[in-house]
């Protein structure tokens, strides 16, 4: 069997380096196809040195653009390297365009196509991540689902076993555990901030960098949260730019860096009392951390952590913000984790599993 993989952007990279390695353990081929959706060394490049990932075997080099310009690039090329390689599967990850441009690439050549964190829902179709969900899993083969919810979602919209719905675990936890153990050494602007507690914070997505309320909304957060712990920011570059066209001036005790490389992030998690994002990913390697966390969007597809009480969401309005800092902060003790959760850190070997599965069965 061989599988075409395709990945775009950094959590992508993080997943796809672990199911490579079960892959490469069953002795199936893959070919991984990088669109370049993130195409900078700090935003890609570093990703695949430090997580042992092999060059791509095609780098589309895409870029930046907008949905439409970006996702047609994509489609282009992607149908070609199809062509060229003749997978006998198509894997595509989570919800960016790269993962909508694989699967419909795929699906209009007659591969099958699936999908990895099929299921997830934030149920607002004002964000483009929802859409790319939501067509990805409409024609994809294998729906892989990391949750009893994403299951849920999925029964509810009328698939089930019958129709590839599998429940695998998230490969996400699969590659805390594998990486986890690495040291990372950082940079002497970040030891200087994280030598003491400290609120960790990312902010990329588009709904909040590109648009000037929700933006200053969240720095005024970050500046309350900033007056009983330190913040530290690693900053996006559409952040970067965001913070400058709207007017922003940073807060002090804020401290704005470049952006970290993965085992960099897990060691700041590690050190980290709470986090505060509108990271999808990182929402769950706080809870693999052991960190609270504070969601800055207005909804998220990782309702179970908002369930059991390891996530607050609190949008961009500062108020909600500062509170929820101060919710975890003060001392109260933390609800208990769930156990497996999110499966038992072996999702790549059960994506494996029913790949082989469903191939043998065509």
């Amino acid at each position: 069997m061989k599988v075409l993989t395709i990945v775009g952007a950094r959590p992508q990279f993080v997943k796809a380096s672990v199911v490579a390695r079960a892959l490469a353990a069953r002795g199936i081929e893959e070919l991984l196809l990088h669109t370049g959706q993130h195409y900078d060394q700090g935003m890609s490049g570093r990703f695949f040195l430090e997580l042992g990932i092999p060059e791509p075997w095609r780098n589309l080099g895409v870029g930046s653009g907008s949905h439409g310009i970006q996702t047609g690039r994509m489609l282009e090329g992607i149908e070609r390297a199809i062509l060229d390689a003749r997978p006998d599967r198509v894997l595509v990850y989570g919800d960016t365009n790269s993962t909508l441009a694989g699967a419909l690439a795929a699906v209009k050549l007659g591969v099958p196509v699936d999908h990895v964190e099929a299921g997830l829902r934030s149920y607002n179709r004002a964000m483009p991540e929802e859409i790319n969900r939501i067509v990805t899993d409409a024609v994809s083969a294998l729906l892989l689902c990391p949750t009893s919810a994403a299951i849920d979602a999925l029964a509810r919209e009328g698939r089930g076993v019958a129709s590839g719905v599998r429940r695998v675990g998230d490969v996400m936890y699969d590659a805390v555990l594998a990486f986890g153990g690495r040291q990372a050494e950082l940079a002497s602007d970040l030891e200087a901030v994280v030598s003491r507690k400290f609120v960790l914070v990312t902010c990329h997505r588009a709904e909040n960098t590109d648009d000037p309320v929700r933006l200053n909304g969240i720095f005024e957060g970050l500046r309350r949260v900033a007056l009983e712990l330190p913040v530290l920011l690693p900053v996006h570059p559409r952040t970067r730019g965001a913070i400058a066209a709207a007017g922003i001036d940073v807060p002090m005790g804020v401290h704005v860096t470049e952006p970290v490389s993965y085992l960099e992030m897990l060691a700041l998690l590690g050190r980290a009392s709470l986090v505060l994002t509108d990271s999808g990913g990182l929402q769950k390697e706080a809870f693999f951390a052991g960190v609270p966390c504070v969601t800055l969007r207005d909804e998220t597809e990782w309702t179970e952590l908002v369930d059991v009480g390891w996530n607050v969401l609190a949008g961009a309005d500062a108020g909600r913000i500062a509170a929820a800092a101060c919710h975890f902060l003060d001392g109260s003790q933390l609800p208990a984790r769930p156990v497996n959760l999110y499966g038992d850190g072996h999702a790549s070997d059960l994506i494996v599993d029913e790949l082989i599965a469903a191939e043998a069965a065509r």
